[in-house]
């Protein structure tokens, strides 16, 4: 009998999994066991530039181990970080850390399952057929960035002599490429592909040209036949968790690939996904774009992380932490808050929950996982057991697509960042840049708004100003960016970078 196994190898101290395949072959054969697992989406909150975080991987190494030792079948799918930007795992990576990490965070926290180096090498070389384009009088301007995992504000914005002209390019970081984003979305090498063929390249006399129209493809797709695979580790309690993707969720779609997901929820029964940031940026695009555009399945409850000192300890964003819940809980997703404490915090534990009651949350899952792993939340979780065991099927959302780009970004505005929709402020220059990138999509036989949204933010902020009163916080749109072969459309909203640089740690 065909098994996962089947369609699984060695690669190096992990293994991967040919995802692709084995969908397709679950497709083909649907007497074939298999199961339906319900998906939790673990999201987290907006984070205080003064407050060192702890990632959400932390809670989703220890939930999955609670589940397991309750005898649920619990995995967690993870995306990979960014090396440059975790400072290779020393600000806990995709890994974790103490007793809520993974056996071998070095192959997470550094790039090595081999995702970001393919796509990086796979992007470059697109940009490099780009330029030759340029020489033989096939282009006039490359609108695909060149990537890198480790950043520098050098290559922010540069300029390459191209004998007659000179080029604008840019480097942006791996994880918010456009070919992670198709890596991300795709559920097929063929669907991989076309998408590739659909990236626009740049344009000629003022026309989209895209790499279909002059390239081989196989040249591209070849080089990713690994970085398509999902990687197969565990915790250090011998928990499956398979990590996959790793686009930033502010700066891009913040998710693992679809297909990963969808493998794990047809391997176990409850499929642990990370959303970073909060609802306002991976959650956000996990329902928004995932479920929403893809199809993906609505989660059957969320968890959503926070740590006391940001909860608490400044009153003008102590706004935030609550919104994120209760946006999750008017969507009819159950929403558990699970604080996590750090060394020192122990005796605020009743404050804590009293806190918590006077907000109407449900009972919060508290403990130092760091410290105490999954033990310290296994007597904890009941009421999070119970949802999970009766939760419905979830019902299909209705898609955006076709809706009209500045009224779709004004919805997530009001429903993701709480400010309504005439507080949504258009930036000079905004509108000149959503006709260019109207005009691109429709010389490209596109719809601008048939493709799926992008917020562009800061990590730290939902608004212009989160510290302003309620009644006045707005929302600026800057710019416009058209990613064609993945099918989104990025909106530029507050202050953000796509080559941050690391901290010092």
């Amino acid at each position: 009998m065909t098994t996962i196994e089947d369609f699984t190898s060695q690669y190096g101290l992990v293994k991967k999994i040919d995802a692709f395949g084995y969908m397709d072959y679950l497709k083909s054969n649907p007497d074939a066991p298999r199961k339906h697992g319900k998906v939790v989406l673990v999201t987290a909150d907006t984070p205080l530039k003064s407050v060192p975080r702890r990632r959400q991987d932390h809670h989703d190494h220890r939930l999955i181990d609670a589940l397991r030792a309750r005898g649920i079948d619990a995995t967690a799918v993870l995306r990979q970080p960014s090396m440059g930007i975790t400072a290779a795992g020393s600000k806990g990576g995709a890994s974790g850390g103490g007793k809520a990490s993974l056996t071998h965070p070095e192959l997470i926290d550094w790039g090595l399952c081999g995702e970001m180096a393919a796509i990086a090498a796979a992007q470059n070389l697109l940009v490099s057929f780009a330029e030759k384009a340029i020489d033989e009088g096939k282009l006039d301007t490359i609108l695909v960035p060149r990537v890198s995992e480790v950043p520098s504000r050098s290559l922010r914005s540069i300029t390459v002599d191209a004998g007659k002209n000179n080029v604008a390019e840019k480097v942006v970081l791996t994880p918010t490429s456009e070919l992670m984003q198709i890596v991300v979305l795709s559920r097929s090498m063929d669907e991989l592909g076309k998408r590739v063929a659909a990236m626009i390249a740049g344009t000629k006399d003022g026309k989209p040209v895209q790499f279909g129209e002059f390239i081989d493809l196989w040249r591209i797709t070849d080089m990713l036949a690994d970085a398509v695979k999902p990687a197969l580790t565990e915790t250090v309690n011998g928990s499956p968790v398979y990590v996959h993707g790793g686009p930033f969720a502010n700066v891009s779609i913040g998710i693992p690939t679809l297909v990963s997901v969808e493998m794990a929820c047809a391997l176990h029964d409850v499929v642990i996904v990370e959303a970073g940031y909060g609802t306002d940026a991976g959650a956000q695009k996990w329902l928004d774009i995932a479920c929403r555009e893809y199809g993906a399945q609505w989660p059957s409850a969320a968890v959503v992380v926070t740590r006391a000192s940001t909860w608490r300890d400044d009153p003008e964003l102590a706004w935030r932490y609550p919104f994120h819940v209760n946006r999750l809980e008017k969507l009819d997703i159950p929403a558990f808050p699970l604080i996590n404490l750090w060394e020192g915090e122990d005796d605020q534990v009743p404050s804590l929950r009293e806190t918590a009651a006077k907000l109407g949350f449900r009972d919060p899952i508290v403990g130092n996982l760091y410290r105490d792993g999954g033990e310290g939340l296994a007597d904890q979780i009941d009421a999070f057991a119970d949802v999970l065991a009766n939760a419905a099927a979830p019902a299909a959302r209705d898609s955006h697509r076709g809706m009209p780009l500045i009224d779709n970004v004004k919805w997530v505005a009001e429903n993701a960042y709480g400010v309504p929709a005439d507080r949504v402020v258009l930036k000079d220059g905004f509108l000149d840049s959503l006709g260019e990138a109207s005009e691109l999509c429709k010389d490209a036989g596109l719809s601008l708004d048939d493709l799926a949204l992008v917020a562009v933010k800061s990590p730290a902020t939902m608004t212009d100003n989160d510290r302003a009163p309620e009644a006045e916080r707005t929302v600026t749109l800057k710019k416009v960016e058209v990613h064609a072969g993945a099918g989104l459309v990025h909106v530029n909203l507050t202050t953000s970078l796509t080559t941050p640089m690391p901290k010092i740690v």
